[in-house]
């Protein structure tokens, strides 16, 4: 453990990433009762159809994006606790298809606490940002009693080539650019529970930008793509297929870090996982009975990676292009019509 994080040890409190995040019902329930925007046919992709970022388009050849996403820390130290919220927050350009243009800091920080952990946290930050290819443009801060980070990003993306995650269609096979269980991993392992290699292996996935991914995939035919964060795969796969249609997920081909599995197992999982369970089970069919599987599906990722929806005659092209590029990619699963009776969006065999 380097020094910076042995001193953070005892002054981060670990209650964040994306297991943070409100639950989907309960978000679904607050939106849908706030009033209709005013019709304006430069807004794109608005909060309507829960995507990623909303995209408004200033000319024939330019739309913007924008997004934000912070919550409170899921590591104790702060340089990696930056790094990885950037990461987090910057996935949202990359999965509608956008460039990163500029990002702005969003900090809450306790008045009392030492400020070279926030010097840290912004570091980090600052790194990501760079390595998206932004600029980092300013922020603002307020006192609260947990530190909390992330940004509020601006992207670019031609309009012609905006990705949408309810674009999915039939005959469509689904990629998975990282692998689950990151929610489960860091929450067993700040218990002790998990081994410091799956630890690893989390924080190694959380601080990769989808970007690599996201540049592999312009080169192909995406029907549709989002990035899994909070909600877990069920939660943002089903946002995909948005009540019409039906995915069939093959257990066998879904990537996992392995302790995560293992902890499941011994019933150490999240309360995100737990929103989202209870969310999503009457949506799921599991052809299986495997506990721990079903928590590896509906479990909180932070930083998690793209899912994306191409036509299933390309899947191995993408596949081989992605691992060429050093992305974790597997083929989870193939996209179906779906009867207008029938609830179940999602099978897993």
């Amino acid at each position: 453990m380097t020094e910076t994080a042995k001193f953070a040890a005892e002054q981060l409190i670990v209650c964040g990433g994306c297991n943070a995040k409100m639950g989907p019902g309960n978000l679904a329930d607050i939106l849908a009762k706030l009033p209709a925007n005013k019709r304006d046919d430069a807004l794109l992709v608005g909060y309507d159809t829960t995507d990623d970022a909303a995209v408004y388009q200033i000319d024939a050849e330019t739309a913007l994006i924008q997004t934000l996403d912070f919550f409170p820390s899921m590591v104790n130290d702060p340089y990696l606790f930056g790094k990885i919220a950037a990461t987090n927050a910057l996935s949202d350009v990359f999965a509608m298809g956008g460039d990163v243009l500029t990002a702005l800091n969003i900090v809450c920080f306790p008045e009392d606490m030492n400020r070279h952990i926030l010097e840290k946290i912004l570091q980090g930050g600052q790194e990501k940002v760079k390595e998206a290819g932004g600029i980092l443009a300013g922020g603002h801060s307020i006192h609260d009693r947990l530190p909390k980070y992330g940004l509020a990003v601006t992207g670019k993306v031609a309009p012609n080539q905006i990705l949408r995650n309810d674009t999915v269609r039939p005959g469509d096979a689904l990629i998975l650019t990282k692998p689950l269980g990151v929610g489960i991993v860091t929450t067993s392992y700040n218990a002790g529970a998990a081994s410091e290699a799956a630890f690893q292996q989390a924080v190694d996935s959380m601080q990769t930008l989808n970007k690599y991914a996201a540049d592999v995939l312009k080169q192909h035919q995406v029907t549709s793509c989002t990035d899994v964060t909070g909600f877990g795969l069920a939660g943002h796969l089903s946002e995909m297929l948005h009540g019409q249609l039906q995915a069939t997920i093959e257990a066998v081909d879904l990537p996992m870090i392995p302790d995560a599995y293992t902890c499941a197992e011994e019933f150490l999982v999240t309360a995100g996982g737990q929103r989202n369970r209870n969310f999503l089970q009457d949506k799921i069919k599991f052809e299986l009975d495997d506990y721990a599987l079903e928590e590896i599906v509906y479990d909180p990722q932070t930083s998690g990676g793209l899912l994306a929806s191409v036509p299933a005659d390309q899947v191995a092209t993408v596949v081989a292009d992605l691992k060429q590029a050093g992305v974790t990619a597997n083929c989870i699963g193939r996209v179906t019509e779906k009867a207008a009776d029938d609830p179940i969006e999602i099978i897993v065999k």
